[in-house]
């Protein structure tokens, strides 16, 4: 007998004893002392879950109505001979979920549930794509191999064991530490790992000059609240990554474009601004850019820090996808070794991007403000995160997954990009490693995007990429997410 025959409720508030009927017309304390359960369901699942789905069932089908009293959690434990922990914990499931209401002294009620509005299956086309439109669509409902135009890897490609080993491993032992707020500049053992780490490319930064932040995106929120004023000229990489074109345009800065070639920024352009406009910031990716996938040359990164010296600009590289590069790279942090260039990172890509863990290196004075600027804004980072990313790179597992991910890209490139040049399209340069690739499809990519949006196809077009967001025929192509048969075909009609 289940809790479905023996619960009776005919009126909108019952006494307790209607609620439940003994079996065979018995009292429950004469039954059998073996331990056992009149509940019914999946046997895999635990007591409280199997009374919670029974209660939440009767309550969804109206046999259970709004404003009937359920049992006490005694006599619920009695009747169904388990004990009153599990009891408590089904009722307060069903009190967090909105199923129950709790009256102190009185017990537990049934809860009037209204009816939630259905979202529409599919938002229409927008009438303009603008950078908040790409944003926005980068969170639709779609499959990985629907979203050509997306920033992060496939999930299947990203290991999921890595991430959960990293959680066990920072929640074991004493977890005291987390129930406070954690340090201003980020967990200590992770900013040691960061030295460590970047010692390995040869940038000699000690932890005293790190504060960790929740991603590249709030690394250079805090620096640009650091160093710009409202009216300030910023010079970024054109194209570069949409998301800083409107974070400093909210601060009331100006995003100027730097145009960005295969080997780097056009020099005499980037002299040119600089003596124009005299920026107090000039925020830039060495390797493997977004969105070209190309790389500074050893030449034009000598030349950016003379230009810097010259006008006193302070670089900020952008290295959010350091770990993908598959040969020894040239990073202004390195040559400059952090006196007049911030560096930032990050590992939304390559581990998760909900972990939210990221980085900023620079000056110990800086470091330290940087840090009060942080405190203001948002006291401190999540030390959860922080304490996984530094369980992921202390125990040894990181390398080989970068490894392994490195080598499945290197593995696409050469197919995707000879498929979509097959298709017409042609490529700005060949990426140097990374996800991401630039090329020109000879027409309007809004319209292009458009299109593909109406069917179900998230594609990025390259104005979202450029600070001016003018009319654009270049497309950014994330390589791990464009093979998809669908996709090729699309996109040989759309082009046709």
């Amino acid at each position: 007998m289940t809790l479905h025959e023996t619960a009776c409720i005919d009126s909108p508030v019952s006494e307790e004893k209607n609620l439940f009927i003994s079996p065979l017309g018995k009292n429950p304390s004469s039954h059998s002392k073996t331990r056992r359960t009149l509940l019914t369901g999946d046997p895999g699942a635990t007591l409280v879950e199997r009374l919670f789905n029974e209660l939440r069932h009767r309550i969804d089908q109206r046999l259970l109505r709004p404003g009937s009293r359920l049992p006490s959690i005694r006599q619920c434990a009695d009747r169904h001979e388990i004990s009153r922990f599990t009891v408590v914990e089904a009722y307060e499931r069903l009190v967090a979920q909105g199923y129950l209401e709790s009256r102190r002294g009185s017990g537990f009620y049934v809860r009037e549930r209204r009816p939630l509005t259905a979202a529409p299956t599919d938002d229409p086309a927008p009438p303009a794509l603008d950078v908040v439109w790409l944003v926005r669509a980068m969170f639709r409902d779609l499959p990985p191999e629907r979203m050509p135009g997306s920033g992060l890897l496939p999930p299947d490609w990203l290991d999921s064991t890595l991430l959960g080993r990293g959680l066990r491993s920072a929640t074991r032992g004493d977890s005291t530490p987390l129930l406070g707020y954690g340090e201003p500049q980020g967990y200590a053992p992770l900013r040691n790992q960061l030295q460590v780490k970047l010692a390995e490319i040869e940038i000699a930064a000690t932890p005293e000059q790190m504060v960790l932040t929740a991603g590249v995106t709030q690394a250079l929120d805090l620096i640009a609240r650091q160093f710009l004023r409202p009216g300030d000229a910023v010079l970024v990489d054109d194209p570069g990554w949409f998301l800083m074109f409107g974070m400093f345009a909210a601060l009331g800065a100006r995003p100027i474009g730097v145009p960005r070639q295969s080997d780097g920024p056009d020099l005499a352009v980037l002299e040119q601004l600089l003596r124009e406009h005299r920026p107090p910031l000039y925020v830039t990716t060495s390797v493997l850019h977004n969105p070209t996938g190309t790389s500074l040359t050893s030449a034009k990164a000598f030349q950016i820090l003379r230009l810097a010296e010259q006008y006193d600009v302070r670089l900020v590289e952008d290295d959010i996808y350091a770990d993908f590069c598959e040969a020894p790279a040239v990073r202004l942090a390195a040559l400059d070794q952090l006196r007049r260039v911030i560096y930032v990172g990050s590992f939304s890509k390559t581990v998760a991007a909900n972990l939210r863990v990221g980085f900023i290196a620079g000056e110990r004075d800086l470091a330290r403000a940087l840090a009060d600027r942080k405190l203001l804004a948002a006291l401190t980072t999540p030390e959860l995160g922080e304490r996984v990313m530094h369980h992921v790179l202390a125990e040894g597992h990181y390398r080989k997954h970068v490894e392994r991910l490195r080598g499945r890209l290197a593995a696409r490139r050469e197919p995707v990009l000879s498929r979509l040049e097959q298709l017409g399209l042609r490529v700005f340069a060949d990426p140097q490693g990374g996800m991401f690739a630039w090329l020109d499809a000879g027409r309007d990519s809004h319209v292009l995007a458009a299109r593909a949006y109406e069917q179900r196809w998230l594609l990025a077009p390259g104005s979202l990429f450029s600070p001016g967001q003018l009319p654009s025929s270049w497309l950014r192509f994330n390589l791990a997410s464009s093979s998809h048969p669908d996709l090729l075909r699309f996109l040989e009609q759309a082009l046709a």
